[in-house]
């Protein structure tokens, strides 16, 4: 994963809530086996949709507030934001065709 994907709290603003483009934020942690289980199709989808859609993913243990803000009571959750308003969410490893439904309803 690299490290131009992670959100912390520092970021979160200016790369998903002022973001020009949709974002599809990961909500994840490294303890959850579910979680790691998604990392491949994040990173599939953030190539696929580079330029469109960012794909960020935001550790909920390293920035608790902002998975508070949200209602992260589950993980992996993902959120979908366009225009800083979260526009569709889903909770649960997701197949790849379901996560790109949801971008794709915006694009």
């Amino acid at each position: 994963m690299s490290d131009e994907m992670l959100l912390t709290e520092d970021n979160f603003d200016s790369e998903v809530l002022n973001s020009l483009i949709p974002v599809l934020v990961d909500f994840w942690a490294e303890w959850c086996g579910p979680c790691k289980r998604l990392t491949s199709i994040i990173e599939e989808l953030r190539s696929e949709y580079s330029g469109r859609v960012k794909v960020m993913k935001l550790n909920v243990d390293s920035a608790p507030e902002i998975a508070a803000r949200y209602g992260i009571s589950g993980i992996p959750a993902l959120y979908l934001f366009n225009k800083g308003d979260v526009v569709d969410n889903c909770v649960g490893v997701q197949p790849k065709d379901k996560i790109k439904e949801m971008m794709d309803k915006l694009l």
